[in-house]
């Protein structure tokens, strides 16, 4: 009875959550932390852990794609993941190669127009994850309905680094003065052109730093960050629901401090006019 009631409880709440969003983020990135935690609280092996993390996200296109939700990027194996040790990161290769083969020719991938895109310094990754990644891109090239970002050997600073190094090269070989360089020179020098700012960087698994993830496009474009303590494998649609009810009312303050400072501004013209 108790279970029924929860359950019922649950469904109601995220019933309330959903139509309380009164606005969906164009662009949400999510850092899936907690796999191998996961996997270690309930006596699991880690791969265990990655494989559940891996099924999660397969939800979450679910509910993007429900929600209309144009751009996700997804922080999948970072540059500091490469400290893990060979065996444990031969098994994530071995995942992240299988999953993008099997979402570059599944139905509802095609059905929803969903664009996939390697996101990071691919050619570090071993040559069987850059021919998944290879085979992804081509499958989806025309779409453009989500576009659907896997962050691979990424590191913030790195993409940021390399970008410099690009920019100053171009400006000794004489390709373009420094009194050129703008911000659309920055973002065409990083690791993809034209990928929109973060409006939700959601973080999983309880720890509370955005670690080296999309620094220009998140903390940059001042995106709203949520932090969930809950680990990645058990992340749920309500979880979901929850970060992007923080950003709603993240939103709706934000506009109405706009408002209120506008407000106030013109209050304080008229006075001197008098």
């Amino acid at each position: 009875m108790s279970l029924s009631v929860g359950g019922w409880f649950r469904r109601q709440y995220g019933s309330l959550l959903s139509r309380s969003v009164s606005t969906s983020p164009s662009h949400v990135a999510v850092i899936q932390d907690g796999n191998r935690r996961y996997a270690e609280s309930r006596g699991l092996e880690r791969s265990a852990g990655h494989q559940q993390g891996a099924s999660t996200t397969e939800e979450l296109l679910n509910w993007c794609l429900e929600l209309d939700i144009s751009t996700v990027t997804l922080y999948t194996f970072s540059t500091e993941n490469f400290n893990r040790s060979a065996d444990e990161q031969a098994s994530l290769f071995d995942l992240i190669a299988e999953k993008l083969y099997e979402l570059a020719d599944a139905d509802r991938i095609h059905d929803n127009a969903v664009r996939i895109r390697g996101l990071g310094d691919i050619a570090r990754l071993p040559s069987r994850v850059q021919d998944a990644v290879g085979y992804a891109e081509n499958q989806t090239d025309p779409y453009d309905q989500l576009q659907l970002n896997i962050a691979l050997a990424y590191g913030g600073r790195h993409e940021l680094l390399t970008a410099a190094q690009t920019i100053a090269q171009n400006v000794a070989s004489g390709g373009q003065s420094v009194d050129t360089i703008s911000t659309d020179t920055i973002e065409t020098a990083l690791y993809r052109e034209s990928l929109p700012d973060v409006d939700l960087l959601v973080r999983t698994g309880g720890a509370q730093r955005t670690s080296n993830f999309l620094p220009w496009h998140a903390m940059g474009g001042e995106a709203v960050v949520y932090f969930s303590d809950v680990y990645w494998p058990a992340f749920s649609r309500l979880d979901f629901l929850r970060a992007l009810h923080a950003y709603a009312t993240h939103d709706q303050t934000f506009h109405q401090r706009r408002v209120n400072q506008a407000s106030s501004i013109l209050e304080t013209m008229r006075r001197r006019a008098r």
